[in-house]
């Protein structure tokens, strides 16, 4: 049966492999966005923005709230996955 399957399916196989692709982008964006060490060095050039007075206190308090909840996240789902990678 797999193989029929397969035979009726191929004409859509470059539908799923432009999927696999697409899944496998978002994955890596997503990695990359919730990689503890990504948000560490946004937040420190945050602090080195407010240092320098290109953004205000209450816009550093509002996008250090949002990377904290990021690394946040990154912290708890590393710690699910128990590798000490975020995915």
């Amino acid at each position: 049966m797999g193989l029929i399957s397969e035979v009726l399916l191929l004409p859509l196989a470059p539908a799923r492999g432009g999927a696999w692709a697409i899944r496998q982008v978002l994955q890596e964006a997503e990695r990359i966005y919730y990689d503890p060490a990504t948000v560490r060095a946004e937040l420190a050039r945050l602090e080195e923005q407010l240092e320098a007075g290109e953004i205000t206190e209450e816009e550093f308090d509002r996008q250090e709230d949002e990377l904290l909840d990021r690394l946040e996240i990154a912290t708890r789902t590393s710690a699910g996955l128990g590798n000490g990678t975020a995915r």
